[in-house]
């Protein structure tokens, strides 16, 4: 049976976080009903976490199952040679109505040989914040294991950790080892391999609704910290109608598209690519058909989908891996 392409979409996997609040209901329209709803996964094929179609041809079936039957028109044919039938990319919207654990991924190499998974390199698209929000982001200054032991013991992390006030449009560009939290206030459309291993080395001593605080996972992570200071913000061009370049790296590249009008998409089948609308609404033109979007929806465009037509005011973010 010949795939039909269509721009696809999914239904949101919704999760509870001790750090959640209510913003992906009343900024991002999303079906939530606990008032500590953290997460939105919007495309996902982590284990026991599988995004389902939401709409057209494949309503109901879930990507796997469509990966399965159709991995070269989903993926594209380089990606399909890199990574056969796995989806290589996480999507995901975060509330952080309370600051998240301090935390740390780690690298492919380093995933592989202890989970059998891929690392964790990510971005961060900040789609709004609260006045004085905040992040973490590495080291201050350059440091090392002996320095960093010693000031988590002591409860002084926060002394030689770097803290940037955040604002909308901010991006900041994770790679695996990078030390960091998202802080209160704050709601991020995150990026990342797909990859659900996280580190978690500090949690403000809080504890959840049983009384229990959180596990850390102080040891795993020592290995995985990248001690140097890095510099994780990315500043961008915003030219109106063009695939502006924010991000660019191996497991990535993704591009901010201020769309005032029409654009046309001319594309190949080498690579699949997704569209998150971090502002605004547009439409998407395919053989005539006319699909609409909105703030806080995420679109994956398969690799056998050809030329179509984006028209609208919004701000979009356009992630592929070439």
């Amino acid at each position: 049976m010949n795939f039909k392409a269509y721009p696809l979409q999914f239904y949101p996997i919704l999760k509870e976080r001790i750090w959640g609040g209510e913003k992906l209901k009343t900024f991002l329209h999303k079906p939530i009903v606990s008032n500590i709803t953290g997460e939105s996964w919007e495309i996902s094929t982590v284990n026991n976490d599988v995004s389902v179609i939401s709409n057209g041809e494949y309503l109901g079936k879930n990507l796997n199952q469509l990966l399965d039957l159709y991995p070269k028109e989903i993926l594209g044919t380089q990606i399909y040679t890199k990574f056969g039938k796995q989806f290589p990319l996480l999507f995901k919207f975060l509330d952080a109505k309370l600051d998240l654990s301090i935390q740390v991924h780690p690298n492919d190499e380093l995933a592989k040989r202890r989970h059998n998974s891929f690392g964790k390199t990510e971005m961060w698209y900040v789609m709004q914040a609260d006045q004085d929000a905040k992040i973490i982001v590495g080291f201050k200054e350059n440091s090392n294991q002996q320095d960093y032991i010693q000031n988590l013991e002591n409860k002084t992390l926060l002394n030689i950790l770097d803290t940037k006030t955040v604002k909308q449009g901010d991006v900041f560009f994770l790679e695996t080892g990078t030390i960091h939290a998202i802080g209160a206030g704050t709601v991020i459309a995150e990026i990342q391999q797909t990859s659900d291993i996280t580190y978690r080395v500090y949690d403000f001593e809080r504890k959840d609704a049983e009384g229990k605080e959180r596990e850390l996972h102080t040891d795993l992570a020592l290995e995985a910290i990248n001690y140097n200071k890095v510099e994780t913000q990315k500043i961008y061009s915003t030219i109106e109608n063009e695939s502006n370049k924010v991000v660019d790296c191996p497991f990535f590249t993704t591009n901010f598209i201020p769309l005032n009008g029409k654009m046309i998409f001319q594309k190949n089948e080498n690579y699949f690519r997704v569209y998150m609308c971090v502002d605004g609404d547009f439409e998407i033109i395919c053989n005539d058909v006319k699909s609409k979007y909105q703030k806080g929806d995420s679109i994956l465009i398969p690799a056998a989908m050809g030329t179509f037509f984006m028209t609208g005011k919004a701000s979009v973010l356009e992630i592929y891996i070439s």
